[in-house]
């Protein structure tokens, strides 16, 4: 006990006073805990003038106290944590939400409104807008409204908001490997297609279209069946194509592919293949049925043949300067969406919508060229030289063997 008038220890009086601060702050001190911690009533006042009972009941006062100390502070770091966790959720949302910031993409395809892709990318669209409260909207325009293709395609070179339905074709213009993925025979099934999606060799592509032609690949999974023979004479081996001028893209993978397997390139627009057909400019185009029926193809040609040369890979393209400059939350909606529409679309044109439109070939009196009558091994062989004649036999070989394929 220091007692007035002892010379006063400073440990204990550094004690005393910080178990006297801890008590003002935790809790009113009432009467009794002060008594106990104070002067006696009238003693000196001195620096050292200190009273202090060590009966069990100061004790017990002074061990409460600390415990309520120890609470308070507890909850006060639980108060903290959370108005922290409700800070960054708060900041988070707002940068999802990007303060109601409106982002528009005018969509373009050359496609008809009566085609099933045209219905999908506006599938794409409402599901976009949904998720993203209407911030971010796709608008789609069919029958190539905003342009022609490679026009569209520049334009998002620079940096526009616009997107574009292509083709590896196309693209394989500005990185020449990808081109193979638009190759005669390259795959044959959904299911390869979307493992494509996992190769090393197809991310490559992806990353250098990325960094250096500004071109962001949102999906590839828009399959759009198989290119047929739509001609004015049957074909059921290459040597059947012999003489015939089919309409093609301008890209060299399509003409070449075609030249390949025994016809004669002509590139044509999209729009323009119904008059070149009726003045004889082209005898033939190549096709899927859904895209011959819903362009109304069995008006001007004879026979559709079952050559299955291409299982056409649509890409949809926009800017990566413009993607990127949208949240992150938004870009993960716009290509997930846009991968959902287009597998959804894909399973539904190889397995129901193309083999109804051949129905409808068949019933506007067009003659069916079937799988079973074509020499699809000769077919097969004959795209061999689009490949070699492009130089990109080698290409088309290491995707084979990332896809654990066989030639």
């Amino acid at each position: 006990m220091i007692i007035p008038g002892d010379k006063p220890d400073n440990s204990a009086i550094r004690s005393f006073r910080r178990v006297g601060r801890l008590a003002s702050r935790s809790l009113r001190v009432n009467s009794p805990i002060r008594r106990r911690v104070s002067c006696p009533r009238g003693g000196p006042r001195g620096h050292g003038d200190f009273y202090f009972d060590k009966s069990p009941s100061s004790r017990y006062h002074l061990s409460k106290i600390s415990a309520i100390s120890k609470r308070r502070s507890d909850v006060k770091r639980k108060v903290t944590i959370l108005v922290a966790l409700i800070l960054v959720l708060g900041l988070a949302l707002a940068g999802a939400q990007a303060s109601g910031k409106k982002y528009v993409l005018k969509f373009n395809h050359v496609l008809t409104t009566q085609d099933p892709y045209h219905g999908a990318f506006l599938k794409w669209a409402e599901a976009v807008s949904a998720r993203t409260n209407g911030n971010l909207k796709v608008e789609v325009f069919p029958s190539a409204q905003l342009g022609v293709e490679e026009d569209i395609l520049e334009q998002i070179r620079q940096g526009a908001a616009v997107g574009q339905n292509t083709d590896a074709a196309r693209l394989g213009q500005y990185v020449p490997g990808i081109a193979v993925m638009n190759g005669p025979y390259f795959v044959e099934s959904l299911e390869e297609v979307e493992k494509l999606n996992t190769l090393p060799s197809v991310q490559k592509w992806k990353e250098e279209l990325e960094k250096t032609q500004g071109f962001k690949i949102l999906s590839f999974m828009w399959v759009q069946g198989f290119r047929q023979m739509v001609t004015n004479k049957p074909v059921r081996k290459p040597a059947d194509l012999a003489g015939l001028r089919i309409r093609t893209p301008p890209a060299p993978i399509w003409q070449e592919s075609i030249r390949a397997i025994g016809a004669t390139p002509v590139a044509m627009a999209y729009g323009e293949m119904y008059s070149g057909l009726q003045t004889k400019a082209i005898d033939g185009v190549e096709l899927s049925f859904t895209a011959s029926a819903s362009g109304k193809f069995q008006e001007v040609t004879k026979y559709a043949c079952e050559t299955k040369h291409i299982l056409l890979i649509n890409f949809e393209v926009i800017s990566s300067k413009w993607f990127n400059s949208l949240p992150v939350e938004y870009q993960k909606i716009l290509e997930e969406e846009c991968n959902r529409a287009g597998l959804e679309v894909s399973r539904r044109y190889l397995n129901e919508i193309d083999p109804r439109n051949l129905e409808v070939l068949k019933a506007a009196g067009m003659t069916l060229i079937p799988e079973s009558e074509i020499d699809m091994a000769a077919f097969k062989a004959a795209g061999e030289k689009a490949y070699q004649k492009l130089g990109i036999l080698d290409v088309r070989d290491q995707v084979y063997k990332e896809l654990g394929k066989k030639k």
